[in-house]
């Protein structure tokens, strides 16, 4: 039976709740855990010299996508009434936005140590000590538009200007290429200082913290912000039926990124499903 992923600003109370203590009981059990290491695992930059499948490559859509449909998965395994919900950043643009709720998200980190110290997930509260992390802090930080280096959320003519691109991707494959949608909605650009970070990349860096690098699903507001970038796909794919996936087969011996990104039908680790087959959603769930 198809299920709804719904805006976070739409949760009664109730739903908000039950996400919640899905999301908790995960961390008790570990299996919260295991999907950080998941991506810390998989979180792989330009120049590594090996397969990129989660970020800089154009797999970054279908690897997360499978990513959140594992989490989710996981929750409904808990509380079958349970789905990600998604955070419009291009509305919800503020620290005094309904996702930062003492009920739901929790807000921002003191100015002292960037320590969050409200809602479910401060390590105050007991229930949410950090352990797979790329840095040695147990508790879980954020830095609401970095003050030190400001930066905003995406807008939504920003947004509008990414759904206009009608390629899925283009050559080089990773973090330079100049068109296609994938690229321009995973956020990688020219220029200096904050200018280099776009779309889905400048949102982990207006959250700042553990928000930042390959421990980013330390924060629990990472599914979100992945859910909405996945309606984002979801709705590209709708106005571009005919944009499929590329590379559609792997590049070949003596191109620049032969064996580091994953073609059409090419598996994706860790879980082995293709790209391809990652496309359609329709009969899993659905955004309201």
């Amino acid at each position: 039976m198809v299920y709804t992923r719904k805006n976070q600003r739409d949760l009664t109370a109730a739903e908000r709740r039950k996400f919640v203590a899905a999301v908790l009981e995960l961390k008790r059990t570990g299996a919260y855990d295991r999907f950080v290491r998941t991506h810390i695992d998989h979180y792989t930059a330009d120049g590594g010299g090996r397969l990129r499948i989660a970020h800089m490559t154009p797999s970054f859509l279908p690897w997360h996508r499978k990513f959140l449909l594992e989490f989710e998965t996981a929750l409904r395994r808990i509380d079958p009434t349970v789905s990600v919900p998604y955070w419009d950043w291009t509305r919800d643009n503020s620290p005094a936005s309904s996702i930062w709720r003492e009920d739901f998200m929790g807000g921002n980190g003191r100015r002292a140590d960037l320590q969050v110290m409200t809602g479910p997930f401060a390590h105050s509260a007991g229930h949410w000590t950090i352990t797979q992390s790329m840095t040695d802090g147990k508790y879980l930080t954020r830095d609401f538009g970095r003050p030190r280096d400001p930066i905003t959320l995406p807008t939504a003519t920003q947004l509008d200007e990414v759904m206009r691109e009608r390629v899925y991707d283009a050559a080089p494959w990773n973090s330079t290429s100049a068109t296609g949608f994938r690229n321009a909605l995973e956020g990688w650009a020219p220029g200096r200082g904050n200018e280099r970070f776009r779309i889905h990349n400048r949102v982990h860096r207006w959250v700042g913290g553990l928000m930042l690098g390959g421990g980013s699903v330390n924060d629990p507001v990472f599914w979100l912000h992945h859910s909405f970038v996945d309606l984002v796909w979801s709705r590209w794919q709708q106005r571009n039926p005919g944009a499929a996936y590329l590379p559609a087969e792997p590049p070949p011996l003596g191109d620049a990124q032969y064996r580091k990104v994953a073609a059409r039908h090419e598996p994706m680790a860790p879980w082995g499903v293709t790209p391809a087959s990652m496309f359609d959603h329709s009969r899993i769930y659905r955004y309201v």
